[in-house]
């Protein structure tokens, strides 16, 4: 087996979004992050352990907070889709 990376296999790391956050803000960790994002500090750990993805409004409060574009922080993430596809269910209604 190979060890190389297609484009469909890109890495999500939301480590290297948060210490870029920390930077950018010049802040000492990640409750300082969660303070100035106004989430609650288990939001920052739960993200940084994988265990919560980053959400549209949360990836919308760090655009406001830092000036970076939301393109620039989901390559920090490692997001790197050109489109978001919506699944069919989503729009069908619920049958009785």
């Amino acid at each position: 087996m190979t060890t190389e990376k297609t484009s469909d296999q890109i890495q999500y790391d939301p480590d290297n979004l948060l210490g870029s956050l920390i930077g950018k803000l010049n802040l000492k960790n990640d409750a300082a992050l969660s303070r100035a994002l106004e989430v609650a500090p288990p939001v920052i750990s739960k993200i940084r352990h994988r265990r919560l993805p980053v959400g549209a409004s949360l990836l919308i409060r760090m655009h406001e907070v830092t000036d970076l574009s939301i393109k620039d922080l989901r390559l920090l993430m490692g997001d790197r889709r050109n489109k978001f596809r919506i699944s069919d269910k989503q729009f069908k209604p619920r049958e009785a």
